[in-house]
């Protein structure tokens, strides 16, 4: 039975009951049928029911943000922003879909010829628990738009942000039948994925889930989207603005409590700034509050599961263990809940577990380089390619290195983010495919190549 549970307390406060074999079978029946019309529908009406949605999310923000909170535990102040950038993204598909999805003219010996953009199906959404609202919203939005019905099976730990944002979109005036949030054991998903009503599969998740998923998904011959782990790096050359660079590293690195997969982890930085780049970055960490995530001056509330707060810890045991050193925190913190410290280690090498695994939660390794091209080495010795962050005040040095750097978006002078404007995804174990922008409107369409000979 799915439960809800504060990170805060570590009491439960909510049950739901499992959706039964009947209610999936007739959630999917009523998907493809619904679809069926959506499809044929005029997209300056598909896109007004992506300003609807928008407005019931704006329209009662305090209620989803506290859920969101209660459930997952980031503090109230960045939920009431995860749910106002779900309904700017929608604002944005609005807007936008039409010309992301026109006609595609391309010159040939027919009459006419080109690409139109139809759409797939009915996908299958499988969501993480650290955005509840933004993970599902910033796909259904292009997906509704572009003419595809959706399936949600969210994180088991979420299950009331799974039937909020369900009613959210019944509430906006979405046909009925069209997206059903399913409240199923993870072992029913295998069955989801191969089910041929479903057309296609996304996936935000671990890098473990993505190989499970690309698998069942692949067998079934069905288009994923995968959006996995990260270890970004956040890269600190010599020339850097130090003040600006160890503000934004704060939030780069310990934004919803460190469990993001596009949060900074790995800070490489030149040794001969490290020093001070350290104490900054310390003195600015000292400052987050740890505390009840519902109270507006917590800035770092308790991570979402005791079984993660233990694994976090154990990377950290690891890397002292292997001869990094704490500057900050480092120890699990007494009393309920599922509070861990930020947490800074300094002198962290490639093969401790702080560099090489993914850190999901609060704590930042410090390591020291001899020049950019070390930098980049390091920042690319890594199993995964989501996002990168370079600081440096040399912008043509730094349009140099951007090449060299793998991964999937590279912010210089600034906090890796998702932004609806931009594509967003990675390379290597981070995944495949793009979420965002007309790059992730175009993942679940069928590119149809349409030739058209003179009539005569």
């Amino acid at each position: 039975m799915p439960v809800s549970i504060n990170p805060a307390t570590g009491e439960q406060f909510a049950e739901f009951d499992l959706d039964g074999p009947e209610r999936v079978d007739a959630a999917l029946t009523a998907a493809v049928e619904a679809q069926k019309g959506w499809r044929r529908t005029p997209i300056a009406e598909r896109l007004t029911l992506l300003t609807r949605i928008a407005e019931v999310l704006r329209a009662d923000k305090e209620s989803f943000a506290r859920t969101i909170t209660l459930e997952m535990g980031k503090p109230i102040g960045e939920a009431r922003s995860e749910v106002e950038k779900c309904a700017v993204t929608l604002d944005h598909y609005a807007a936008n879909s039409e010309r992301y999805l026109a006609f595609d003219p391309i010159e040939s010996n027919a009459a006419e010829s080109g690409v139109r953009f139809d759409p797939l199906g009915v996908v299958l959404a499988i969501m993480p628990w650290n955005f509840p609202f933004w993970q599902f919203f910033r796909f259904a939005g292009p997906a509704l738009a572009a003419g595809n019905g959706a399936i949600l099976k969210h994180a088991n730990n979420v299950p009331g942000c799974a039937r909020l944002v369900e009613e959210i979109v019944r509430k906006a005036g979405a046909p009925e039948g069209l997206f059903s949030s399913l409240l199923i054991e993870t072992s029913e998903v295998a069955g989801l994925i191969a089910d041929p009503r479903i057309a296609a599969v996304t996936l935000t998740g671990s890098t473990e889930v993505g190989g499970i998923v690309a698998a069942q998904a692949g067998a079934a011959l069905k288009k994923q989207v995968l959006e996995l782990g990260g270890s970004d790096p956040f890269i600190v050359l010599a020339d850097a603005d130090l003040d600006k660079a160890s503000t934004v590293a704060v939030a780069a690195r310990f934004g919803t409590v460190g469990q993001s997969c596009v949060n900074s982890k790995r800070f490489i930085v030149d040794e001969s700034v490290a020093d001070e780049f350290v104490a900054l970055f310390t003195e600015k960490t000292r400052a987050l509050v740890l505390g009840d995530p519902l109270d507006e001056a917590t800035t770092i509330g308790p991570m979402a599961r005791a079984n993660l707060r233990d694994a976090l810890h154990d990377q950290v045991v690891r890397t002292v263990a292997a001869g990094g050193r704490v500057v900050l925190g480092g120890e699990s913190v007494d009393g309920p809940g599922f509070f861990y410290p930020p947490t800074i280690i300094d002198g962290v090498l490639p093969g401790q577990a702080a560099f090489t695994e993914e850190t999901f939660g609060p704590v930042a390794s410090i390591t020291r380089v001899s020049g950019a091209d070390e930098a980049v080495r390091l920042a690319n010795d890594s199993e995964f390619g989501l996002g990168a962050a370079l600081w440096t005040t040399d912008i043509e040095h730094a349009k140099r290195l951007i090449p060299e750097i793998d991964a999937g978006a590279v912010f210089v002078n600034g906090q890796v983010a998702s932004d609806a404007r931009l594509p967003f995804g990675g390379i290597k174990k981070s995944g495949y495919g793009r979420e965002l922008s007309g790059y992730g409107i175009r993942e679940f369409v069928n590119a149809k190549t349409v030739w058209i000979g003179p009539a005569a």
